[in-house]
């Protein structure tokens, strides 16, 4: 299944943003959905993910209590709302489909283009 992250753009430090992952083909509600980010020049790192119920969701220690990852399966569609931003959150923010939760980008494709989120200090 291929998702698709939006929502990115420009914040200030202590504001908040919501990305939505949106999925098309197969029914997204069948896979963890996983959220990552990639600044340049570095790997992309871990953000957080979801099962497929929406009952169980687990985050990297920097986000925990900032972010939250909830799902929409009737829409297809995930979401990552960030509150409290911080400018080292600064980064293109993907979500990709997964058979089971990892912190592992390996383990979850395809990837699609991703959003931007840039948070002004």
């Amino acid at each position: 299944v291929q998702l698709q992250a939006s929502g990115g753009g420009l914040v200030q430090a202590g504001g908040s943003l919501r990305l939505s992952c949106a999925g098309s083909g197969r029914n997204s509600s069948m896979y963890t959905v996983g959220w990552f980010r990639q600044t340049p020049g570095k790997e992309r790192d871990f953000v957080g993910y979801i099962n497929r119920s929406g009952g169980f969701t687990y985050y990297e220690d920097s986000v925990k209590g900032r972010f939250t990852i909830s799902r929409d399966n009737a829409k297809n569609t995930v979401y990552l709302q960030m509150n409290s931003l911080k400018p080292e959150d600064t980064a293109i923010y993907y979500c990709a489909a997964g058979s089971y939760g990892s912190t592992f980008s390996r383990l979850y494709h395809p990837w699609g283009q991703g959003t931007l989120v840039t948070v002004s200090s």
